[in-house]
Formats: C-alpha cells, structure tokens, sequence
C-alpha cells in the first residue's frame, strides 16, 4: 500500500496565519499538523508517500524535506491550481501505479490514528472504503448514505437536505479501481473533479463500497477555534520532560514539557504546557492548555489555553487566553487597562493591549 496525502489548499479560513505559512505546517503542541498526518501513515507499515503540493510546495519541502527523519519516502508532486481532490489522484497515477493506497487530507487531526480503519479495508478490500464521522450539521460535507451492511448506496457533496449525518471526513483507501472513475467523471459546477463523484461512480457501477465510521477524536484544524481545540485535546496526553532550565523561585505543576535552551524564571507553569526550545518565560503564569513554540519570549504576562508561534513575544500583558499568536509576532501593554482579551494575531505582527 502506498499513501497519497493531500497538502496544497489555500487555507482561506486559517488567514491571516496562511497568508505567511502553509495550513497544514500550523503546529498543533509545537508539532505540525502534517507531521501527525504522516505519524498515522507510518503506524499503517505504509512508508511511500506521495505528498500533492500547491503554491507553497517550497515550504512544505523544506519543513519535511525526503521524509527520511520521520522514517518515509516522500514524493512531491505538484498540482498547478485546486482542481479537487479526484484531481490530485490523476495527477499522481504514475506514483500510485495500481497499488492499493490510502487518501488522507493534510489538514486533518486524528490522535487516536486509523488503524483500524486500514483493518477493516485489507480484510473486505472493496474498490474503496471512505471512512465517515457523524455530525450535527453535514451541509458542510460530503455526506455518504449507507446500507444495513456498511456498504455505500448513495454520495452527496454538500447537499442542502441531507438524507444521513454521516460526513466524509477526508480519509479513503482505494484499490486501482479508483482510477478508472476519475478517468469517467466531468468537471463538477465549481470546475473541480470531485472525489465524491468519482466513488458515486463507482457505486453507479456496481462496485462495492463501504464505509467505516470513526469513532475516535476528529478535527479538520481549517479555523482557529478547532485548532485551540485540537491542541488542547493533543496537549491531554502530554508526557513530562524537563530539559531546559527551571529556576528555584518557579513552579510547575501537571505535565509539562520544557524543551532544550528554554529557561523558567520566576514563573508558574500549570500542565499540560510545553514550552519550545530557547524560549524564555520570566515572571509570568503559564496555562494550562497552551503550547508555546521555539526561541519565544514571555515576560510579566499570563497566557492559557493558547497557541503561540516560533519567535513570538508577549510582554506584560495578563489575561491573554484562546489566542493564537504567530511567527515573530509581538504582544504588548498600552496605558488603557482591562483584564482579558482573545486575539488572533498573525505573523510578524505587532499589538499593543490594555495594561
């Protein structure tokens, strides 16, 4: 089996972080999203991957480089503009061949992993198997309707009456068969070649199809409060490890994970927090919930529940909770005063808040 994950969308609801930075390499407790995409590709056995890349191809290459680090073979291949997902398996027929292989959209977070998705399709192998989540609103989605026996009777992309609340979540594994549908389908109204034509032509057809509902925690990371969620959630498993340096005059407690060259000064840290490498926090409260990336500065400040970028500063600043803060951007105090805010504050930014 091979894999096929899917990492050149825009990001339109993530701006104004994916104006300077691909959506998928947004880190989710200091770890980027696609990194957790690969980690579950990897727990398959599958290790040839090829990774579809857009506009921002130069930046992803670089953040994942051969895939050698995390023990893949990654091939890059380009797609010139968002033609739709059935789209992205036609231009990568030569990578696939006609290995069985898996579909994953690099935006999604799946901590629990899908390995017993992956189960459920070598044991049936049907020409695909999509896997589905319920939602309370699937006019948003793909939405698939199924047979007694799991089997797909009928796909609907964003249908305005939804007959099912199961939602196709951005994960498929196929067989070869996958590619003679691409090959048969037309340009959807939005110009796109849609995925869920190119299954619902092979339902047409006679093909079996099935699906698999997960059950485990699922977010598409695509707007900010999903993404604070979703750190959240990775945060609650996080291990302990302390290999910065942690003054006598502060305070840890629950898990928290302080990286090389970070430095605890005066400070409170209330777990689960991870504090990146080189970052510097000094007299400040910490968490929990919040993971603060690489060579950040915070001082006189509290923060929780938060996300904040490489190299960001927030200096003197109490109350600062479910916030994102990006690359290089700098949070500050002004004369007026209050006691808490909420920003989204893109990269190379600067924001002065009440004192």
């Amino acid at each position: 089996m091979k894999a096929l994950v899917l990492a050149g969308g825009s990001g339109t609801r993530l701006r104004p972080f994916s104006y300077s930075m691909p959506k998928q390499l947004i880190p989710i407790a200091n770890r980027p999203v696609l990194e957790y995409v690969l980690g579950n590709i990897l727990d398959l056995g599958v290790t040839e991957v090829g990774v579809i890349v857009g506009d921002r191809a130069q930046e992803i290459q670089q953040a994942l480089g051969d895939g050698s680090r995390l023990g893949a073979r990654l091939t890059y291949i380009q797609q010139e503009a968002p033609l739709g997902l059935a789209h992205t398996v036609a231009i990568a027929r030569d990578f696939l061949g006609d290995d069985d292989f898996v579909m994953y959209l690099g935006d999604n977070m799946l901590p629990e992993g899908i390995a017993a998705i992956a189960e459920e399709f070598a044991a049936h192998r049907p020409a695909a198997h999509v896997v589905v989540y319920k939602v309370p609103d699937p006019r948003a989605f793909g939405v698939a309707e199924l047979g007694p026996g799991g089997e797909v009777l009928r796909l609907v992309e964003k249908p305005e009456r939804p007959r099912s609340d199961l939602a196709l979540m951005g994960v498929y594994f196929f067989t070869a068969a996958i590619h003679d549908a691409v090959r048969s389908i037309r340009p959807s109204a939005r110009g796109e070649l849609e995925i869920t034509d190119a299954i619902q032509w092979l339902v047409s057809t006679g093909a079996d199809v099935r699906a698999g509902q997960y059950q485990g925690y699922w977010k598409d990371t695509g707007n900010v409060e999903d993404l604070l969620d979703c750190n959240q959630h990775v945060l609650e498993s996080l291990r302990p490890a302390l290999h910065g340096e942690i003054d006598g005059a502060s305070v840890l407690a629950g898990p928290v994970v302080v990286e090389e060259g970070a430095r605890i000064l005066r400070s409170r840290i209330e777990g689960p927090v991870i504090i990146g490498a080189g970052t510097v926090v000094e007299d400040s409260h910490i968490g929990p919930h919040t993971s603060i990336g690489r060579a950040c500065t915070v001082t006189g400040s509290r923060l929780e529940y938060s996300i904040a970028l490489d190299g960001a500063s927030v200096t003197g600043v109490q109350g600062l909770r479910s916030s994102v803060i990006g690359r290089s951007a700098s949070v500050g105090t002004s004369e007026q005063s209050t006691d808490r805010y909420r920003l989204v504050v893109g990269d190379h930014t600067r924001v002065e808040v009440a004192a």
